[in-house]
């Protein structure tokens, strides 16, 4: 009997898998996943996500339509909301800039190397290579608390994945090409492009995947009983 992953396990071994096998996912599998993950909590039990599975050949044709579309417009299609604030904190751009140069270290793209950086990032638009495209739509009217829900349904969905061996790349990038996606799919126009999501098979021999990405240090995000504020808004002394 294969022995089940804990929910601590699952949290450990995620990682944003940037190459996949060319091995099939059983389609009763990943629904039966997609079903429990909406277990995942929303405000009001809302259950504002939208979730739009394309694979075979449907999503060969999909590929293959984007793989025009981004020599065409390679910056995109002007996404309908920022990815990230535009005016990023020093902190917060630390982190992301250390992922990146972990990433392309390891695939040998020097940082001077601009063009290879950019087919690189294309690979996102054909999901990496994996056998399974995800994306999450969520209804325009919604506000940020029903966003927050859609990261808890699409991270319950990624821990249920590991728990079944598979390994998946959730992408925010899919909001540049929001047009291409929503006519493909045929998305009714009171819906919003949040995200996708490349589910598949790891290849364990990939350097890509070979990355960890750094978490902050505990300290820097976790307070216990914190002073409270004085008259001036500075915190008080413990």
């Amino acid at each position: 009997m294969t022995p089940v992953m804990t929910v601590s396990e699952a949290v450990a071994s995620r990682r944003s898998v940037r190459r996949f096998l060319d091995r099939s996912v059983d389609e009763a599998l990943l629904r039966d996943i997609l079903e429990r993950a909406a277990r995942a909590p929303s405000g009001g039990n809302i259950q504002p996500w939208h979730i739009r599975v394309v694979t075979g050949d449907r999503l060969a044709e999909f590929n293959a339509l984007m793989a025009r579309r981004v020599a065409e417009a390679p910056q995109g299609e002007g996404a309908e909301y920022d990815v990230y604030p535009q005016r990023l904190a020093p902190a917060y751009q630390q982190r992301t800039f250390e992922v990146g140069l972990l990433l392309y270290e390891r695939m040998g793209i020097p940082r001077e190397d601009k063009a290879g950086r950019a087919r690189w990032f294309a690979r996102n638009f054909a999901f990496f290579g994996a056998p399974v495209g995800l994306f999450c739509h969520v209804d325009r009217d919604h506000g940020p608390p029903q966003w927050a829900d859609l990261g808890m349904y699409l991270q319950t969905v990624m821990l249920l994945l590991r728990e079944a061996g598979l390994d998946s790349c959730p992408q925010e990038c899919w909001a540049l090409y929001h047009r291409t996606v929503d006519g493909f799919l045929g998305v009714p126009p009171e819906q919003m492009l949040f995200a996708g999501m490349a589910i598949g098979w790891a290849d364990p021999t990939a350097p890509e995947n070979q990355v960890e990405t750094p978490r902050a240090a505990v300290s820097e995000i976790l307070e216990f009983n914190p002073a409270s504020a004085g008259p001036s808004g500075a915190k008080e002394p413990a």
